[in-house]
């Protein structure tokens, strides 16, 4: 059977594409393969099963910041169809949603099967083909047509569109027809730290900490910090994880981070306050008067390691244990030996190499009538639906420009 178009990879990026395909031009004969029993498996887990499906962040050039890999490529086509555009979409497919303090959007049912069902639905109304446990195994260019292979079965297409993600046996398959390929890394990670200022003070959260790597141009990034008994987790330390994943990949994950606690100080600033607080309460006592956003118990243990008794007012502070102070507040070193898998990490930093796709159509400069979408490129974003808006965008121009190219024939 030769399709018009065949999407390899049932997640978000092929269903979006061939949903889309199917609304623009419903005689296209579409078909899905998916290597598995399950489509849109990574859709169900997404967001802890709640599905956090794109950001508010409505600028393209605000938007690009979010991408340690793909800004420059990305910012036009998010002039295109960005986080505006995919809420729009939703709203006009009847899916109710919120959206949280951080900015992610979650489908007001709190469930991602609601996606899930929407999608299947919609495949199943235009009458897309969806063929389970089809595992390609090759994937070869003809003259005018592509054939996609598993162990038992050939198939053609006019267009082929890749959005299988981060797929070790695909990106083979891509660079065996002439494709560069970035090596993988993990992205989106936690970081292993064994050191007396954090043991025993697992689940704290510090609701806004700054996160560095020590020596590395990376830019610092900011967030809840989590303290965890393996070391530090939470929104700036996977943030720093992605924009620097090649680098601490680089390194073994053996590396240095500074953490500031109280990032609306530096440490002259510090001093500064610390010095005010002995001048205005000079008699009250420095382990029980925290004068910070921070936890308590975070508090009383840097107080320790400074080196102050538990008796001690401000008043009876001396310059040394100032300074060691304001140091483990605002610029605190801790030793990385390793990294810790996020419960949901399955985003790395590598794929498709970005100079050979044309992003005004998401297609191979390579060979015609390719298309690719999603993290199979050389693209990968933080958490918070970024990595989801990436895959909606590329899906979305995929479907106009192979709509275009058959409206032309």
């Amino acid at each position: 059977m030769l399709y018009d178009v065949i999407v390899v990879g049932g997640g978000a990026g092929g269903f979006f594409t061939a949903i889309n395909l199917a609304e623009k031009n419903p005689k296209l004969k579409i078909c899905i393969l998916e290597k598995s029993s399950q489509v849109l498996a990574k859709v169900k887990i997404s967001g802890g099963g709640r599905c956090n499906f794109t950001h508010a962040c409505y600028i393209p050039q605000e938007l690009v910041n979010f991408y340690p890999r793909g800004k420059k490529e990305l910012l036009g086509p998010f002039n295109v169809f960005a986080c505006g555009d995919t809420l729009q979409w939703f709203e006009d497919n009847n899916i109710e949603f919120y959206n949280t303090d951080d900015g992610s959007f979650f489908p007001k049912s709190d469930d991602s099967q609601t996606i899930i069902d929407l999608f299947t639905q919609k495949a199943k109304t235009y009458g897309i083909d969806i063929l389970n446990n089809f595992d390609v195994l090759k994937i070869e260019p003809n003259e005018n047509t592509w054939s996609v292979s598993n162990e038992n079965k050939k198939i053609s297409t006019k267009k082929l569109v890749i959005t299988t993600g981060s797929n070790k046996k695909v990106w083979d398959l891509l660079n065996n027809i002439g494709h560069t390929i970035v090596e993988p890394v993990p992205s989106l990670f936690t970081f292993k730290i064994s050191d007396e200022r954090i043991n025993g003070l697992m689940g704290l959260v510090v609701e806004n900490a700054t996160v560095n790597m020590v020596g590395s141009k990376i830019d610092e990034q900011n967030g809840p910090l989590l303290i965890t008994h393996w070391g530090m987790s939470g929104p700036s330390v996977l943030k720093l994880s992605a924009f620097g994943a090649r680098e601490m990949y680089n390194k073994s994950y053996q590396f240095k981070v500074e953490v500031n606690y109280v990032p609306e100080y530096d440490y002259e600033t510090m001093l500064d306050k610390l010095k005010e607080l002995r001048d205005v309460s000079p008699k009250k006592t420095v382990f029980k008067n925290n004068p910070f956003e921070i936890p308590n118990r975070l508090w009383v243990k840097l107080v320790e390691i400074a080196e102050i008794e538990n008796s001690k007012n401000w008043a009876d502070v001396t310059k040394k244990q100032f300074n060691k102070l304001a140091t483990e507040l605002c610029k605190g070193v801790y030793n990385v030996n390793g990294r810790y898998k996020h419960k949901e990490e399955f985003v790395t930093a590598g794929g498709v190499a970005l100079k050979e796709i044309n992003f005004k159509r998401f297609e191979s400069k390579v060979h015609d009538n390719l298309f690719l979408a999603g993290e199979v490129l050389d693209i990968d974003a933080v958490t918070g639906g970024f990595n989801f808006q990436n895959a909606w965008t590329g899906a979305w121009i995929i479907s106009n420009s192979i709509t275009e190219d058959f409206s032309k024939n």
